[in-house]
């Protein structure tokens, strides 16, 4: 394993890592890997997939929840079929 220096903690921040810590049984070190490994799951969730469709990120946020059946992919169809029917028509002048 590798060592890494973090320089300029604000001491509030170091403080609030240290009471963790301890409140966890936890040494500094554990603690601040445990939340340096949190925060980059967090942000890689967070991150969408480049190229992914919102189709597929909807039916995966489903699929996340085993709530995906044949009537779902129909209902994702229809609805990409309308998205794409609906590309470039004019806006209708609601006035």
């Amino acid at each position: 394993m590798g060592d890494m220096l973090i320089r300029n903690i604000p001491e509030p921040l170091k403080h609030e890592i240290e009471q963790a810590a301890q409140r966890g049984g936890q040494s500094l070190s554990r603690k601040a890997i445990d939340l340096l490994r949190k925060g980059m799951i967090a942000e890689k969730e967070s991150r969408p997939e480049p190229g992914v469709s919102a189709w597929d990120a909807i039916r995966g946020a489903f699929a996340a929840e085993n709530a995906i059946g044949d009537e779902f992919a129909e209902i994702m169809d229809e609805i990409e079929a309308e998205r794409k029917r609906d590309f470039g028509r004019p806006v209708e002048d609601f006035e």
